[in-house]
C-alpha cells in the first residue's frame, strides 16, 4: 500500500470571487471622482485665499479708436462719495495707468460730489504724480484732461486741478470751493426725555463737539480753525491747479439781470444777488466756463480727443477703460464684503456714520456723505 504521509497535500480550490454588480462598479468611480474634485476644490480654494490680498492688474475694455494700437488713452474713472477706505479702485486705475508705458495721456471722468478732505488730498496727490511723472517707478509723465459727469463739486473739483484742460457737460453742476464740518446736537431733544450723560475727562475741550453737549464759544474757534484751515488748503490747489483764478475766488460777483423762463421774452424772472467762487455753491457748466472754473463745454469724446493731441498720437490711439476688479474667490464661493441681513441700521455702521469728519462734500449731499460712511464700514 503507498504511504500516504509521502502523498502531496490536496486543498481544495477556493470559492470563486463574487463579481461586483454594476452598481457598486459605478460607486467606486464616484466616490473616486469625488475625492479627486475635492482635493482639486481645497488647492484652489487656498490658491484664491493665497492671492486675493495680491495686487493684479484691472482688465481693459476698448472703448474707441484702434483696439490694436499701442498708443493708449487710459479712462480713470472717479466716481460717487470719496471715502477713505472707498477709493482703493480709484487708486488701482491711476497706479496702472502711471506704470502702463503704452498709455500716453489720460482722462480723468470725474462723477462725483466730492468727500472727506483726506481722501480727496490723496487722490489729488496721485493724479500730480501720475501727470508729473516718477522716476523711481520708472513711470513717465502723462498730460491729464478732464471730462466731469452730471457732477464734480468740491472734492470732486479738487481733484480735477491737476489736469491740463477741464471739460464738463451742458448739463454738469461744479464748483462748491468749500468746507465743512456737521456736528450733530441732541441736547434739547435729551431734556425732553429726561437723558443725561455723565462725563469724568481731562484736557478742556476733550469733550468738544459731542451731540449730547452745547459747544462754548472756546470751542467752536478751534473746531472753525480747522476748517479755516482746510478753507485756504483748497484755495491753494484751486489757485495752484487754474492759475487765472489766483487772487479772484473770493472776489465779489455781482449778478443783476432778467433770467428767461420760457422760450423767447415772453415770461422773465429778475435776480440779484452778490457771491463769490469760493463760497462753497455750485455752478452750472455755462456758470462756470464764464468765471473760468472750466475750459469749455463738451463731453467724454472731446475730452478724448483733447488728450490724444496732447500725446501727439492723431488716429493711432486706443482709449480704453479699466473695469472694476472681480477676485477669484469671490466668484467661486459668491463671498460677500458684508453679511446679506446687515444694514445700513446696524449700530457697526451707525457709528462709523457718526465719526465727526471735515467734508469737501457738494452742499446738497450731506446724506451721501452719510451713507457712504456707513458703507465704509460695510467694506472693511
Amino acid at each position: 500500500m503507498p504511504d500516504a504521509s509521502n502523498s502531496p497535500l490536496i486543498y481544495p480550490p477556493p470559492p470563486p470571487r463574487p463579481r461586483r454588480s454594476l452598481f457598486a462598479w459605478f460607486g467606486n468611480i464616484l466616490v473616486t471622482t469625488i475625492v479627486i474634485l475635492s482635493l482639486a476644490l481645497n488647492a484652489l480654494f487656498f490658491w484664491a485665499i493665497s492671492s486675493a490680498g495680491e495686487s493684479s492688474k484691472l482688465a481693459e475694455k476698448h472703448l474707441s479708436g484702434k483696439s490694436l494700437s499701442q498708443n493708449k488713452i487710459a479712462v480713470v474713472r472717479i466716481e460717487g462719495v470719496l471715502m477713505e477706505g472707498l477709493t482703493g479702485y480709484f487708486q488701482k486705475q491711476i497706479s496702472q495707468a502711471a506704470a502702463d508705458s503704452a498709455v500716453k495721456a489720460v482722462v480723468v471722468r470725474i462723477n462725483s460730489p466730492g468727500g472727506t478732505i483726506t481722501s480727496s488730498d490723496d487722490l489729488h496727490k496721485r493724479l500730480i504724480d501720475l501727470r508729473d511723472g516718477n522716476p523711481e517707478k520708472q513711470a513717465s509723465p502723462k498730460p491729464l484732461v478732464v471730462s466731469m459727469g452730471s457732477i464734480a463739486a468740491s472734492g470732486g473739483y479738487y481733484i480735477a486741478m491737476p489736469a491740463r484742460t477741464l471739460l464738463a457737460e451742458r448739463t454738469t453742476i461744479t464748483g462748491s470751493i468749500g468746507v465743512y464740518a456737521s456736528l450733530p446736537d441732541v441736547t434739547e431733544l435729551a431734556k425732553k426725555i429726561g437723558l443725561d450723560m455723565r462725563v469724568i475727562k481731562d484736557g478742556d475741550v476733550k469733550y468738544s463737539g459731542s451731540p449730547f453737549k452745547e459747544m462754548t464759544p472756546h470751542e467752536l474757534q478751534l473746531w472753525q480753525e480747522m476748517v479755516d484751515h482746510s478753507y485756504l488748503q483748497f484755495l491753494h490747489v484751486v489757485e495752484e491747479g487754474r492759475p487765472s483764478l489766483k487772487g479772484k475766488l473770493q472776489q465779489d460777483i455781482s449778478v443783476n439781470k432778467d433770467v428767461p423762463i420760457r422760450d423767447g421774452k415772453e415770461r422773465t424772472r429778475h435776480v440779484a444777488y452778490v457771491r463769490y467762487l469760493a463760497d462753497g455753491g455750485i455752478f452750472t457748466s455755462d456758470e462756470a466756463q464764464q468765471h473760468g472754473l472750466i475750459d469749455q463745454i463738451g463731453y467724454l469724446d472731446d475730452a478724448i480727443k483733447l488728450a490724444r493731441q496732447a500725446a501727439n498720437v492723431g488716429e493711432d490711439y486706443n482709449a480704453v477703460v479699466y473695469e472694476r476688479p472681480l477676485s477669484l474667490l469671490n466668484n467661486l464661493l459668491d463671498v460677500k464684503a458684508h453679511p446679506p441681513q446687515a444694514t445700513l441700521l446696524d449700530p457697526e455702521y451707525l457709528s462709523s456714520a457718526a465719526v465727526p469728519r471735515l467734508w469737501y462734500l457738494a452742499p446738497h449731499a450731506d446724506l451721501a456723505g452719510i451713507l457712504a460712511a456707513a458703507r465704509q464700514k460695510g467694506e472693511e
